[in-house]
């Protein structure tokens, strides 16, 4: 039996080429659990993967796409039987294991969660890894004491995967949101998400000369990381926690210790690749609970296969709003 994938090859010089290509079974790896792939999403990695970002992958042909939701085929696990739907994020699938832009996946059985009641393969595909980050970074903030009513929290690229899916839950739960974003074209997408007020990317992306500044946000979701992590950490107020989930703004953080050791305020690292089985079927059970699914359905670009590498380049050049589901089934280019 044959399936379409969207394959990923390299030359001996480098040069990487993209194209949907049909595939044998046999080439699937030697998992426990046999997947139809329904939908993929697209993110940050994906790009890389698919672009010309050494590291990731090593080894080629490869198949691209860290996230995908679809129903189990076959399964050496007892845990899963034909018929199951199941989702899949992280455990670097799509970057060292092939992963969803195919009609077939074949991956380790501990990988997989079943799909909570009220969410769809679709809508697993337009949460994927970005809102699962974005709910493990509001269940991170709760445990550290965020409660309603304390004062706005800051969600740095908001109009991105996870900033998106970050501001509607925050909303959704009763939070005063304010969204930060460097693309005054999205403000009304923003505000419709549920953000209360956006702040302009270069307001808040230079470094303060004043270790502690004002108090401003009871928390915040960072996907930025780099000069706007340092400057925001200045601007938390006493015991409030920031959620670090990204880095597309620098790796290296410039930033005092005076609010740790003054206002015991709490960074907190997001993982979301290796999260544990429980702490993912949690973040799926309040993702199907508290993040409004027409919200959801608004933040949601289609896709195929055949798309996926003009967006891998769009989503590398911040090009992409909100949420892509990739149908990979669908044979044409939308």
């Amino acid at each position: 039996m044959s399936f379409k994938a969207l394959v990923v090859e390299q030359d001996e010089d480098g040069k990487k080429s993209v194209a949907v290509q049909e595939l044998d079974e046999s080439r699937l790896r030697d998992g426990e659990v046999t997947v139809a792939v329904e939908y993929s999403t697209l993110n940050y990695k994906d790009g890389m993967c698919m672009g010309n970002s050494q590291g990731l992958v090593r080894n080629y042909p490869h198949v691209p796409g860290v996230d995908f939701a679809g129903t189990v085929e076959t399964s050496k696990d007892s845990r899963y039987k034909a018929g199951d739907k199941v989702v899949l994020t992280g455990w670097r699938v799509g970057e060292a294991w092939w992963g969803g832009y195919a009609q077939k996946a074949c991956v380790k059985a501990d990988w997989l969660v079943p799909l909570p009641d009220g969410i769809s393969t679709h809508d697993a595909m337009a949460i994927g890894t970005a809102g699962f980050t974005a709910m493990l970074s509001v269940l991170a903030l709760e445990q550290h004491g965020l409660q309603m009513g304390n004062g706005p929290v800051l969600v740095t690229g908001a109009s991105g995967g996870v900033g998106s899916v970050a501001t509607a839950i925050l909303a959704q739960l009763g939070h005063e949101v304010t969204a930060v974003t460097g693309r005054p074209e999205t403000g009304d997408y923003l505000k419709q998400l549920g953000a209360n007020e956006l702040i302009a990317r270069e307001d808040i992306n230079t470094l303060s000369d004043r270790p502690l500044e004002a108090e401003q946000w009871v928390g915040c979701i960072d996907s930025v990381g780099g000069d706007m992590l340092g400057r925001v950490i200045g601007q938390i107020k006493r015991g409030g926690s920031i959620a670090a989930v990204g880095l597309v703004g620098g790796v290296k953080v410039t930033a005092s210790v005076m609010p740790f050791l003054l206002r015991g305020i709490n960074l907190l690292g997001i993982d979301s690749v290796s999260a544990p089985y429980e702490k993912r079927v949690q973040a799926w059970q309040r993702l199907a609970k508290d993040l409004p699914m027409d919200i959801l359905h608004s933040m949601v670009t289609e896709a195929t296969l055949h798309d996926l590498p003009d967006l891998g380049k769009a989503i590398l050049a911040g090009k992409v709003k909100g949420r892509v589901v990739v149908d990979v089934n669908a044979d044409k280019a939308v």
